[in-house]
C-alpha cells in the first residue's frame, strides 16, 4: 500500500452523521469482526492491531478475484481506527480496477453520542471513477448498517438475552 490516498490530487467519499451511542458500543462494531461481518463484509483474519494484514470478499470481475486486502494503519481506541483498503487488478476498467485507498473512521463524543465520520480517501479519478460512484453510496449504506448494528447491541442486556 503507497501514500497514493493521501495526495491532494485524489478524490474522497465523507460520510458524517451523529448516532445516539457512546463512542465506546460504535468502536466495539468497528473493530469486531463477527460485528464488521453483519455491518460491511465478513473479514479474514482481522484483529484490530498496527500492522495487522487482513481480507474481504466481494463479487469478482474481469481479472479481479474480488479480494480486497486491508491494512490496520492506526488504532486509537474509542477515537479513530484507520486501514488501507488495496484491491482490483490492472488489466481491469470499471468495476475492478486497481484501488489503493485509506479508510479513516473518527468517532467524537457529542451531547447527542458520537459523531462518526468516515473518509475513504484516494480515489484516482478518472481511474477509480466506477469505484468511487458506487462506493460513495454503498458507504452511506453500510454507515447505517453500522448504526443498526449497535442499537441491536445496544437492547441486549449484560446478561446477552434479548428482553
Amino acid at each position: 500500500m503507497n501514500n497514493l490516498a493521501l495526495q491532494s490530487d485524489t478524490q474522497a467519499i465523507v460520510v458524517d452523521e451523529v448516532f445516539p451511542h457512546a463512542p465506546e458500543a460504535i468502536w466495539k462494531a468497528l473493530t469486531t469482526g463477527d460485528l464488521i461481518g453483519r455491518w460491511l463484509m465478513a473479514p479474514t483474519g482481522f484483529e484490530p492491531v498496527v500492522g495487522n494484514r487482513f481480507t474481504f470478499q466481494t463479487t469478482p470481475a474481469g481479472e479481479w478475484d474480488g479480494v480486497i486486502h486491508c491494512q490496520v494503519l492506526e488504532v486509537l481506541p474509542c477515537e479513530r481506527f484507520v486501514y488501507g483498503w488495496l484491491g482490483g487488478h490492472k488489466n481491469n476498467d470499471g468495476y475492478g480496477a486497481p484501488l489503493d485507498t485509506v479508510v479513516t473512521w473518527t468517532l467524537t463524543r457529542v451531547d447527542q453520542g458520537t459523531r462518526l465520520r468516515l473518509t475513504h480517501s484516494g480515489f484516482v479519478l478518472p481511474k477509480n471513477d466506477s469505484a468511487y460512484r458506487n462506493m460513495s453510496e454503498g458507504w452511506k449504506k453500510v454507515v447505517r448498517n453500522l448504526d443498526n448494528i449497535v442499537t441491536e447491541a445496544d437492547a441486549i442486556p449484560a446478561s446477552g438475552k434479548t428482553p
